[in-house]
């Protein structure tokens, strides 16, 4: 006889296999490499980190002089509809790194990943702090029903 799974197996089986495809892409970047060199795999890879996410949650991937990542770091988490961002603490974290360069993401639990006014004070600020480190800041991608990038819309 045919047994249909319930909504609810459904479910379970589909974060199981969310949180798999997040191992194992968590597992290829514990070390600098080249995985994420392309926009595609690092929209992917941001996708599958954060959107689900009910609340905003700020990271930073601190990146090696040949943009290998050397780590992805969750710096900041907020509320349905903000995150306090301090740039004294991302550029502790990135001398802590000894990045040379970093990309910038969050999540907009509405879904609209249009920059808000304080996504670009904000991503200003740090440009500024981290610039007079020379630590360069490649991208800003905000994450909902779509992602928004920064850089191709030229905010940065």
């Amino acid at each position: 006889m045919l047994q249909i799974a319930s909504i609810t197996d459904i479910t379970t089986s589909e974060n199981t296999i969310i949180r798999n495809a997040i191992n194992i892409l968590e597992s290829r970047i514990q070390l600098p490499t080249d995985y994420l060199t392309s926009p595609g795999d690092t929209r992917q890879f941001l996708r599958l980190k954060l959107a689900e996410r009910e609340h905003e949650v700020f990271v930073v991937l601190f990146l090696d002089s040949q943009h290998g990542v050397i780590r992805y770091e969750e710096m900041f988490t907020g509320t349905v509809d903000g995150a306090s961002v301090y740039p004294r603490e991302v550029v502790k974290a990135a001398l802590r790194h000894n990045a040379a360069a970093v990309i910038f993401a969050h999540n907009h639990p509405s879904g609209v990943t249009t920059p808000t006014e304080p996504d670009k004070r904000n991503t200003e600020k740090l440009k500024e702090a981290l610039s007079v480190l020379d630590i360069r800041v490649l991208d800003h991608l905000i994450v909902g029903t779509d992602i928004s990038s920064f850089a191709e819309q030229g905010l940065l």
